[in-house]
């Protein structure tokens, strides 16, 4: 993604929801990053925003969202996992079924009808929430 290909057009009366599929554990300027994002987002749109890291947010805001009005638009961040372990016992490791998880919730989301723009950051986080921050800008 580079931050002129991306341009987003919300209307007032919904909210905005940021679901970071990252390793929250190793957060710290990550996390910076995705709060300037939902500040650009709910500043440039003038709308209520939240940002959530995932999957945890499942168990709480996540539910409302694939049950709720269909009153939001939803980002779903997801990135290559840095440090992949093997599942013991298994031919998967822990990033596939992070992966795994991530697309069946945004899959969910599509099925309900909902807005949802799923984005890639590849590797390089940082670089990408900071494109991410700019279009939202925009």
């Amino acid at each position: 993604m580079t931050a002129g290909t991306a341009s987003f057009h919300l209307p007032p009366d919904l909210e905005a929801a940021v679901s970071a599929e990252l390793d929250a554990w190793r957060a710290g300027d990550k996390e910076v990053l995705l709060q300037a994002a939902r500040l650009a987002a709910r500043d440039t749109f003038r709308v209520a925003t939240c940002v959530g890291f995932g999957p945890r947010y499942l168990h709480s805001t996540g539910q409302a969202y694939k049950g709720g009005p269909n009153s939001g638009v939803f980002i779903q961040i997801i990135c290559d996992d840095p440090d992949d372990l093997a599942v013991p016992g298994r031919r998967y490791s822990f990033g596939v079924v992070k992966a795994a998880q991530a697309l069946g919730d945004f899959r969910v989301l599509q099925e309900r009808g909902r807005r949802a723009l799923r984005v890639h950051l590849g590797s390089d986080v940082k670089t990408g929430l900071a494109l991410l921050g700019r279009a939202l800008e925009a």
